[in-house]
C-alpha cells in the first residue's frame, strides 16, 4: 500500500486556483444580478445611484446584491471541495437564485401593494424600502439555505 503525498506547493496552488475561480465566478454573477436588478427597478441604476444618490434604489440594489452573494456563498460551501462541480453548481444555484430574486422584486411589491417605481421617485429613504430591502435579504438567505 503506497500512499501518494501532496507537497505544500501543491496544495496552495490549488487552493489560490479555486479561490480565484470562484473569485471569478461570484463577481460575474453580482455584475449579473445587478444588470438583472437595473431591469427590474425603473430607471438606469448607475444614474439613480451615483448622480442622484437616491437612497431607495442603492438599498433596493444591495439588498439584491446582498441576496445573491448570499446564494453564491452558499453554493460554494456545499461544493464539498470538488472545483469543476463546485463551479458548475454556483454558477446554477446562482443564476437560480438570480431568477428567483427578480420574480420577487417585480411579484412581492405588487402583493403587497408597494409601487417601486413611486420609491424610487422618492429623494428620501422610505420605509417601504427598508421592507422592500430586508424581504429580498431573507429570500436570499432562503434560497442559500435550500442550496446547502
Amino acid at each position: 500500500m503506497t500512499t501518494q503525498s501532496t507537497s505544500l506547493a501543491e496544495v496552495l496552488g490549488n487552493g489560490a486556483l479555486a479561490i480565484t475561480a470562484y473569485a471569478v465566478l461570484g463577481v460575474l454573477l453580482l455584475v449579473a444580478g445587478f444588470h438583472v436588478i437595473d431591469m427590474a427597478i425603473p430607471g438606469r441604476l448607475s444614474r439613480l445611484i451615483r448622480e442622484e444618490r437616491n437612497a431607495n434604489a442603492t438599498a433596493l440594489t444591495a439588498s439584491g446584491l446582498v441576496a445573491v452573494g448570499l446564494i453564491v456563498a452558499a453554493s460554494i460551501w456545499s461544493s464539498g471541495g470538488a472545483l469543476r462541480e463546485g463551479l458548475l453548481a454556483t454558477l446554477v444555484f446562482g443564476l437560480v437564485g438570480i431568477a428567483v430574486q427578480t420574480i420577487a422584486m417585480i411579484v412581492l411589491p405588487r402583493i403587497i401593494g408597494i409601487p417601486v417605481r413611486s420609491l424610487v421617485g422618492e429623494a428620501a429613504l422610505q420605509p417601504a424600502t427598508v421592507l422592500l430591502s430586508a424581504t429580498h435579504i431573507v429570500i436570499g438567505l432562503i434560497t442559500a439555505v435550500a442550496v446547502v
